[in-house]
């Protein structure tokens, strides 16, 4: 006849196997959301262009977990003081690509940015914020700064699509266009040298010239996909 189990270790192995699976789905939530191997970012001190070291690696590596366009080269360069600044703007703090210990202790506590569309493959531009995300899915892939119309020339809000690109540079009457993809009329997400903290184009959508590029070469750059300008 077999011996029967105590209460005590009933019990026991009972609270065991619950912590075991509440370390299994931590570990999974983890996984998920691109926080498990997440650095502890330095707060005491002030990164900024031109910076360089291990503070700024763990930086650039939170920044890239998050969905930020920078990758970690331990160097503060111009993707750096983008990725920052794109940061600062979706998370209402001041917009100047400087990682002050505010920024820092947002970028070790903050989640991923949140999309508005639920369903498809959607470039979603954010006016207020003033920064472009890459969206499949409700998911936010990728988040850029941007630059919009200043307030003469209003970037247009609505759901439009890619109709037409330049791989190349465009000369305009209003100035030069890298790479153009046009979803309204002559407006366009495209390159440009200058992408301040404010809303300064004549109706585009500014990137950066390296946030263009990547767009070139990832499927929301496809003619046809949408674009939701909010």
């Amino acid at each position: 006849m077999a011996a029967q189990e105590s209460p005590s270790r009933r019990r026991s192995r009972s609270s065991s196997t619950r912590i075991l699976i509440a370390l299994v789905v931590m570990a999974t939530l983890g996984a998920s959301c691109g926080c498990r191997s997440a650095p502890s970012v330095p707060t005491s001190q002030t990164l900024r262009s031109g910076s360089s070291g291990s503070a700024v690696r763990a930086m650039q590596t939170r920044l890239n977990q998050l969905g930020f366009f920078v990758s970690p080269d331990s160097s503060y360069g111009s993707n750096t003081f983008h990725a920052v600044m794109a940061f600062q703007k979706f998370y209402g703090l001041g917009r100047d690509g400087v990682a002050g210990p505010r920024t820092l202790n947002h970028i070790n506590l903050v989640g991923r940015p949140n999309a508005r569309s639920t369903r498809g493959r959607v470039i979603e531009v954010d006016l207020n914020r003033q920064v472009v995300m890459l969206v499949e899915g409700g998911y936010v892939h990728h988040v850029f700064n941007t630059s919009t119309g200043d307030a003469s020339h209003r970037t247009p809000r609505g759901s439009f699509k890619i109709f037409r690109q330049i791989n190349g540079l465009r000369i305009s009457p209003l100035g030069k266009l890298w790479r153009p993809k046009y979803f309204n009329g002559g407006i366009a997400l495209h390159g440009s040298p200058s992408v301040p903290a404010y809303a300064a184009s004549h109706g585009c959508v500014r990137l950066t010239d390296p946030e263009i590029n990547f767009l070139w070469g990832t499927p929301w750059g496809r003619i046809g996909t949408t674009v939701w300008v909010y």
